[in-house]
């Protein structure tokens, strides 16, 4: 009867960890995403010869729709961005056309950076399509975190084999990530720092994107001004609003 009860803990105690340990995960992506936002960004494309920077604005609802419109630099300008569930979409106003991403391009950088568009469109949820397994705790940038590893569900149609990410353990804020392919390799590296208060929430303001096979690259976006939970519908993201949103 004991050796029975001391089974029945311990399988208890393992069903409360990996619970615990999505709930941090999704309290943290909560804390990030929001239902909706509407944000202000800049991103520097960082490379060995030159610095390249492109500041945008976005309008983001869930996981399934957001439109981005390049303001600066010149050049750049006005060309607009919208992800409509699994279909990205590129305006062009200089030659007023509008181009769907075919299935080739979506391996390319966006914008030359180091985020692929195929990032983007199949962005998928760290909280429904990932197991998540507390592995312990660990100190990053002098902040006491979880972490926590995620791996794909059986089914789920993911990018990653396998992602390891760190949780500030006060602010439920992501600090790193490192994101792994099926064979185990580090394919990139993401740490996020210079915490502020957007909208009442404090978040990171500065997202570092590191290739790990060409770690003299890296992608640095900055948060300007994000606003959470905002009135927006599924009609806002539509190629005709593509065109009027200039």
């Amino acid at each position: 009867m004991k050796l029975f009860l001391i089974i029945f803990l311990v399988l208890l105690s393992g069903n409360v960890f990996c619970q615990s340990a999505r709930e941090i995960v999704k309290q943290a992506d909560d804390k990030m995403q929001g239902t909706s936002n509407i944000s202000e960004m800049s991103m520097s494309i960082v490379r060995p010869t030159y610095t390249r920077t492109i500041d945008f604005k976005n309008w983001s609802l869930g996981r399934d729709y957001f439109l981005t419109i390049i303001t600066a630099p010149a050049k750049d300008k006005g060309q607009v961005f919208m992800k409509h569930r699994t279909e990205m979409w590129n305006y062009v106003p200089n030659i007023n056309r509008m181009i769907k991403l075919p299935p080739a391009m979506m391996s390319q950088g966006w914008m030359g950076s180091d985020y692929s568009n195929d990032d983007l469109v199949n962005q998928s949820s760290i909280v429904n399509d990932y197991t998540q397994e507390l592995l312990g705790t660990d100190v990053v940038d002098g902040r006491n975190c979880y972490k926590i590893s995620l791996v794909p569900m059986p089914h789920a149609n993911v990018v990653w084999g396998k992602i390891l990410t760190w949780v500030d353990k006060e602010k439920f804020i992501f600090l790193k990530s490192e994101y792994y392919d099926e064979e185990n390799y580090l394919i990139r590296t993401e740490i996020s720092r210079d915490v502020k208060v957007f909208d009442n929430r404090e978040i990171p303001s500065i997202i570092e994107i590191i290739p790990a096979d060409e770690n003299q690259n890296k992608t640095v976006v900055e948060i300007k001004t994000i606003d959470f939970d905002v009135a927006i519908g599924e009609d806002f993201f539509t190629q005709q609003n593509m065109k009027r949103i200039h």
